[in-house]
């Protein structure tokens, strides 16, 4: 797949076939979208191309540090290519960008720059300076310019329409199955494994802390995951823990550190990407640090039962004894 950053990068085809939008987590609605776009590229025999956006554009027109994204454009990319989308152009959202009128972006980045015979988006597809551009204009514009538009309908789970907004929430109540569910897949992070304070080793639970590639990712309610841990190009399993360590400390910063099953290997300074597979149990405080270690024995037999139960793909990848 090729991404693209800026509009001077790109060459123009009008047997392009499109689709716009942010996608943060690339879940099942979207990959809908994408379906159509990828099956209506191949019978053309075409190309297509995703434009999206970063900084998501929440963070950049409400100032909202607060928010958290789902997928970063690197995570967005390994999804998508798999998709089968051949071109991304991530474009840079800034307050700047964000006054452009729907008409004057969509001429400029889309007709002019990239090219267009058809473009494919969701139902509730909104886009340019207060969100004014949506179906009707880019019908307008398509009578204009000559280009197509279809819209396609929303994506239920069990009766309900999935969007990131409902995936946000599931994660933040630690609701891990849900937000699996919606996505298609498990909900992953990557970052660079940093030295702590090596609290973990000394009660016989040695962890690797993360520091997440993008600090607006978002990190699941605080608590005890099953995770799969991917280093490099193996992959191992082990415990994440998401929390402030209220057993030592009365306050302090959010930390993610994973405990990997049978592991000794020295990964200091390695980036690792964390699948998340099952919430255990929330994040306690305990009265002293052995009582700690009986919890985290516990955990680590319950955590093996998880892994045990995988599927029969997952778990012919098992790498603990």
């Amino acid at each position: 797949m090729n991404i693209f950053h800026d509009i001077s990068e790109l060459h123009r085809d009008e047997n392009t076939f499109i689709t716009l939008g942010t996608f943060d987590g690339v879940h099942l609605g979207h990959q809908k979208i994408i379906k159509r776009l990828v099956e209506k590229t191949k019978k053309a025999g075409g190309r297509n191309f995703l434009v999206t956006f970063d900084p998501h554009p929440r963070n950049v027109i409400s100032g909202n540090s607060d928010f958290r994204i789902l997928s970063t454009p690197e995570e967005k990319a390994v999804v998508l290519k798999k998709l089968g989308i051949m071109n991304m152009l991530v474009i840079n959202f800034t307050k700047e960008f964000s006054q452009n009128s729907a008409e004057d972006f969509f001429k400029k980045y889309i007709i002019d720059s990239i090219g267009i015979r058809e473009i494919i988006i969701g139902y509730d597809h909104r886009f340019g300076k207060g969100r004014g551009g949506d179906k009707t204009t880019l019908m307008e514009m398509g009578r204009q310019y000559g280009f197509g538009v279809e819209t396609v309908d929303a994506f239920s789970l069990n009766g309900e329409i999935i969007s990131s907004t409902k995936i946000r929430k599931a994660l933040a109540e630690g609701d891990i199955k849900t937000a699996g569910s919606f996505l298609g897949r498990n909900y992953e992070f990557s970052g660079l494994v940093v030295e702590g304070d090596k609290r973990g080793r000394d009660l016989g639970f040695p962890t690797a802390n993360i520091k997440l590639n993008d600090e607006t990712k978002l990190l699941p309610a605080l608590g005890i995951y099953v995770v799969e841990v991917f280093v490099g190009d193996k992959n191992y399993f082990g415990l994440l823990s998401i929390g402030k360590r209220p057993t030592f400390y009365d306050s302090g910063n959010i930390i993610p550190e994973v405990f990997i099953y049978d592991f000794n290997n020295d990964i200091y300074g390695k980036q690792v990407m964390v699948s998340i597979i099952e919430r255990l149990r929330g994040e306690e405080k305990f009265s002293s640090p052995g009582e700690l270690i009986a919890q985290m024995i516990v955990d680590k037999k319950n955590g093996f039962e998880v892994i045990r139960n995988l599927e029969p793909v997952k778990k012919n990848r098992e790498n603990i004894s």
